[in-house]
């Protein structure tokens, strides 16, 4: 490999991390800063040529990569989160796929001029919506549950089933093209059988690795490098016996591992979601790269009318149909017609197409890519600036019930959420460390394993209903930063922070300016943990007019170290430096009291 080519991957590399980090920081889906350095390494400045650099491997690698995102995601898809609304998913992967590909085919041909043949192929490639975007922006709307999960089965199982349908008319042109005899059975015989084959071949080795995993047959350290070679070979050999079957394959497969019982895939999911932001990353700017500026102005205002025929027809046509007869309120109904952005698997499969396309000859395939380009562009701009708003004005996003996200699963931070949790408050806790996941979930508390500011927290770890943070970790920087990453989901005034024996007085009054420091200037995770570990416990007291806060203060004196309290509406308070609450008659207030 030559220097140029280690310093184009290299800077591949850095710009997607760039990219990633200027979206965490900003709230604001990745695919937007992704595409705008790709346009800008590729058709702007032209420091980065993908079919030169790649040569005959780009698309294999194109394809590869694809598989990884596709079976990281749906490995996070639990059966679970869709009872109640199966026929809706079903419905939506059925009826709303055929309403989608015939609606958008018809309006290509007539708006953008592509040819009958074509516009079928690209109605196919649309019916896609991207899991990779729909995430970031129901972090940011926070719809009800039914939404929610209606939206995330709805991009991770369309992927590959869009693909599948993009690569059946993408065979019928060819065989056309090349004037091969094609029937309605052939056809039909094509589609069965990818369809068997990728169900097989993804379910049979994902319920045999689930078994080498469940009974520790495959060490701990070899789990995620097992994964991804099992995960390359179910590609390659189902793409091998039914061309381009390998996504449902691996598809399957991720459904199939991710709902076995009893299966260790925690680290599994860690792993492949680090990987999946680097491909998911690089793959964006490689492919916005291949762009020509001069495909955009040819599609001129076209692809704008094509976008809008989308969002206000296509869309709601297909949800509203396919939701005939649920329980779906009509408000909720809107909701989820409105959210459909397009996302990698468009990108990579139209660009995989066009140039085989334009080898043989069909000339208008050269404006696939830069139409799916602008699709992608238009429709997460305007679904992600939008969507927040439209939610609120259809009281379809959550209210502001409180519900706490702890960070830390350690003895404090697990004492405090059982002792919210009695008084029926939602709490999640997260750590890193799964033993003191482990002892969370051995005492009946709800937990994420894993870093919860991580693009699997985005996807995976459910906030519904949660709108306080509590950070309880042991360590000051992790504190802050989860401080800072949610504090524009739940606002600064909902974000709390308990100070560590680390923090400098500088950093104490960091936290102080930008979140709200928990308890008295002189309680640290510290002293809690040793009071803890000397038998000191929680209790709850209700005042009364016999019984006031000046009463409890009296009786408690420093024995006592108030952490929060509750009024009879249940508005909950926690006792701050700043700003501590003045609890009255009928408030029940929580303390840590040493016997």
């Amino acid at each position: 490999m030559n220097e140029h080519a280690i310093i184009a991957l290299s800077m591949i590399g850095f710009i997607s991390i760039l990219c990633q980090w200027l979206a965490w920081r900003l709230h604001i889906p990745a695919i937007i800063f992704l595409l705008l350095a790709g346009i800008v390494l590729g058709p702007t400045t032209q420091p980065l040529n993908p079919s030169e650099l790649f040569g005959d491997l780009f698309f294999p690698l194109v394809s590869l990569a694809v598989a990884v995102i596709l079976f990281e995601g749906s490995l996070g898809l639990k059966f679970e989160e869709i009872r109640g609304v199966e026929k809706v998913v079903r419905n939506i992967l059925t009826t709303g796929v055929l309403i989608t590909w015939v609606s958008i085919t018809i309006v290509t041909h007539y708006l953008i001029g592509f040819d009958w043949a074509l516009s079928i192929l690209f109605g196919a490639l649309m019916v896609v919506t991207g899991p990779t975007v729909i995430v970031p922006i129901l972090r940011t709307v926070k719809p009800n549950a039914t939404i929610s999960n209606i939206l995330r089965w709805e991009g991770i199982v369309i992927d590959p089933l869009g693909a599948i349908l993009a690569v059946l008319v993408f065979e019928v042109i060819l065989s056309i093209q090349l004037q091969q005899q094609v029937s309605i059975p052939h056809i039909a015989w094509v589609f069965a059988h990818t369809i068997f084959i990728g169900g097989l071949i993804g379910a049979i080795p994902a319920y045999l690795l689930g078994l080498l995993l469940r009974h520790h047959i495959i060490p701990e350290y070899l789990h995620n490098v097992t994964t991804l070679a099992v995960v390359f070979t179910v590609f390659s050999i189902s793409n091998w016996l039914s061309e381009e079957s390998g996504l449902l394959a691996v598809t399957i497969m991720g459904i199939w591992l991710g709902n076995m019982k009893h299966v260790p895939i925690d680290k599994i999911l860690h792993f492949k979601e680090s990987l999946s932001i680097l491909l998911i990353s690089g793959l964006f700017i490689i492919l916005a790269a291949r762009l020509d500026f001069d495909q955009f102005q040819q599609l001129g205002w076209s692809a704008v009318l094509l976008f809008l025929s989308m969002q206000f027809i296509v869309r709601p046509a297909k949800i509203f149909i396919s939701t005939i007869g649920s329980t779906l309120t009509w408000q909720e109904k809107v909701m989820i017609s409105w959210i459909g952005p397009r996302g990698i698997v468009a990108a990579a499969v139209s660009a995989l197409f066009a140039l085989r396309l334009q080898e043989t000859g069909h000339q208008d395939a050269i404006l696939l890519v830069p139409l799916a380009f602008s699709l992608i562009f238009y429709t997460v701009i305007v679904q992600g600036l939008t969507a927040k708003w439209l939610a609120q004005r259809l009281e379809v996003a959550l209210p502001n019930n409180t519900g706490f996200l702890i960070i830390g699963a350690n003895i404090v931070a697990r004492t405090i959420a059982k002792a919210i949790q009695e008084h029926d408050f939602k709490v999640i806790v997260t750590d890193n460390n799964w033993d003191n996941i482990k002892m969370a979930r051995m005492e009946g508390i709800s937990s994420y394993y894993g870093n919860a500011m991580s693009l699997h927290a985005d996807r995976n770890l459910n906030l519904v209903g949660i709108n306080t943070l509590l950070a309880l970790s042991p360590q000051s920087d992790y504190n802050l930063l989860a401080s800072q990453y949610y504090s524009s989901d739940f606002g600064s005034q909902q974000v709390y922070t308990l100070l560590t024996d680390t923090e400098d007085n500088d950093s104490r009054s960091s936290i102080n300016h930008n979140h709200q420091q928990l308890f008295y200037p002189d309680i640290t995770f510290s002293k809690l943990a040793s009071l803890l570990s000397q038998g000191a416990k929680i209790k709850h007291t209700t005042l009364s007019d016999n019984f006031s806060y000046e009463d409890y203060q009296q009786q408690y004196g420093r024995r006592a170290i108030p952490l929060f309290a509750f009024n009879e509406k249940r508005e909950l308070a926690f006792f701050t430096c700043d700003e501590p609450p003045l609890p009255a008659t009928g408030w029940t207030i929580s303390s840590l009291i040493q016997e």
